[in-house]
């Protein structure tokens, strides 16, 4: 009798257990994927910014460079 019963309880904690652990899971691999694309934000916005502040000295340099030319005299 009390090997029945602990079977009982046994498949109880089995049948409340595993759901709980899935819904675990499947929070845990959300929060790995929601890092994984802030990650990938991060990147691109990176790389974007980058591309941009060397885009803006290039255009500094260009600027420079025609008003040195404007500026010295002409031999």
């Amino acid at each position: 009798m009390a090997n029945d019963n602990n079977g009982v309880f046994t498949d109880l904690f089995i049948a409340v257990a595993n759901p709980i652990q899935n819904i675990a899971d499947t929070l845990g691999n959300g929060i790995n994927s929601a890092t994984s694309i802030v990650q990938s934000c991060i990147n691109l916005c990176t790389t974007i910014v980058s591309g941009i502040a060397n885009t803006a000295i290039q255009l500094i340099q260009g600027v420079t460079t025609a008003v040195t030319s404007a500026i010295t005299p002409k031999q």
